[in-house]
Order: structure tokens, then C-alpha cells, then sequence
């Protein structure tokens, strides 16, 4: 068999993403042979021996993919395990067979729609910047939102030093005698807490987020903690590239 890059085997094989394989590497926790592996290296994935953090990871000829949503909870965290043993989603597919990893983060105080798999290509696609997939939020907001701010968020605001892609906004509901509103939010970017950076860059309070689209794939009706399997449709729509100068707005 041709010789493939390690980090192609290292996703394929359901371990990590590409980019989280080559964090990997660069942290030494790769071995191929006994020899600690570099970014770049390539491997004859069924004679070499390959272990990431002394555990031996086996190569298939045709691995078996995985595409699952998952309704995260507030309180849990987008990771498979936590060293302070707090609840993390490991723990709400605890029945799935596959070894399969996070694609993207939400905050542990955010919910909705969190899409795990072991394609390490299909995550790579989904969390690659120029890709520019749309993800739809429900965010609750204190106090009530003005028109201004609006155009603000929509036009974009500085964060963490850095001005943020145009995004969509919509107002879904108001309450100006309570103080509050229901905005749905559309962005491209993949930055860290984004939506919350950007409404405090604004003077608005988040109470509540929620995700509820990724591209074309919604959460639906799918109950909060609960998961499914991507249909074969979905798992096309999510492949395909999208329009970045779309933004849905319902």
C-alpha cells in the first residue's frame, strides 16, 4: 500500500480530527515504530506501528463512519473526558460503539445542536474557516435589543482585537416591559464564545444560547441530552460547500 500522511491515519481511524492529530504530533504523544513522530511523516498504515499515548491505534481498509447530532444541555461539556470528572458528552452516548469526537465547540453554557463523528475529513470540512458554514443561534438577550444594535451585530464588532464577519440577525420576540429579547443569530466564524463576545460588545446580556442549525441540518425536535444518526441526505448537505454570502435567516 502507498505510504498516507500520519495525520490522515490518525483521523481516519476515528482518533481525532486532522488539525487535533497534528496537535498530537506536536506534543510528542505520537509514536510510530517506538520513535516519537513529526508533522509530515509518512507511514505504511498496516505494517507500521502506530500509538498515541501508549495506546496502539489499528488501521481499516474501510473504517466505519459515524455522523451523530447530539442536543447538548447546559452544564456539560463538549469534550470526551474531564480530569474533575464533571459531565461531559462522553457521557450521553455512552451506548455508541464508535470512537467518535467532537466536531466544533459549544461553551458549557450553551445547548443545542453539537455534531460529533470519527470521519476526521467530514469534521475537517465542517470546521475549516474558508468553508464558511452557516450556524444558526436562538439567543436570549437583557436588556431589550434596539435597532442600533442590531445593525451593529450584524455589520460586526470588535472582539478579542479583531472586527467579526458580517452575520444575520433577526429580533424574534421582545419584551420591553420585562426587559428582554429573543434574537436569532447567523455566523460563519468559529471563534471562541463568539456570540456572547459579540452581544457584550454591544451591551447585551446573554441569559440564554442555544444552537439550532448547522448549514442545512436542523435540531428539530430532538429531545435535550438525546442523539441520532445523521441521514445519508444530511451527511451530503453538510459535505457539500455552501454560499457564503447566504445568510438563512427564518
Amino acid at each position: 500500500m502507498a505510504l498516507i500522511r500520519l495525520q490522515k491515519m490518525l483521523s481516519e481511524c476515528g482518533v481525532a480530527s486532522r488539525r487535533k492529530s497534528e496537535d498530537l504530533i506536536r506534543m510528542g504523544k505520537v509514536k510510530v515504530n517506538g520513535k516519537i513522530a513529526s508533522i509530515g511523516d509518512k507511514i505504511d498504515p498496516y505494517n507500521d506501528k502506530v500509538t498515541v499515548s501508549g495506546r496502539k491505534v489499528t488501521y481499516t481498509a474501510r473504517p466505519s463512519f459515524r455522523y451523530i447530532m447530539l442536543n447538548k444541555p447546559r452544564g456539560v461539556l463538549t469534550t470526551m473526558s474531564d480530569e474533575r470528572g464533571r459531565r461531559c458528552v462522553a457521557d450521553l452516548i455512552r451506548d455508541i460503539p464508535e470512537r467518535v469526537y467532537p466536531v466544533g465547540r459549544l461553551d458549557k453554557d450553551s445547548e443545542g445542536l453539537l455534531l460529533l463523528t470519527n470521519d476526521g475529513e467530514f469534521a475537517n470540512h465542517l470546521m475549516h474557516p474558508k468553508k464558511h458554514i452557516n450556524k444558526v443561534y436562538r439567543v436570549s438577550v437583557r436588556p431589550d435589543v434596539t435597532d442600533e444594535q442590531v445593525e451593529r451585530l450584524s455589520s460586526g464588532v470588535v472582539i478579542d482585537g479583531r472586527m467579526t464577519a458580517p452575520a444575520g440577525v433577526r429580533v424574534v420576540s421582545r419584551d420591553k416591559k420585562e426587559g428582554k429579547a429573543v434574537l436569532e443569530i447567523v455566523i460563519h466564524e468559529g471563534r471562541n464564545r463568539q456570540i456572547r463576545k459579540m452581544c457584550d460588545a454591544v451591551g447585551l446580556s446573554v441569559s440564554r444560547l442555544k444552537r439550532t442549525a448547522i448549514g442545512a441540518v436542523k435540531l428539530g425536535g430532538l429531545k435535550l441530552g438525546m442523539y441520532r444518526d445523521l441521514s445519508e441526505p444530511e451527511v451530503k448537505k453538510l459535505s457539500q460547500d455552501p454560499n457564503p454570502s447566504k445568510f438563512e435567516v427564518n
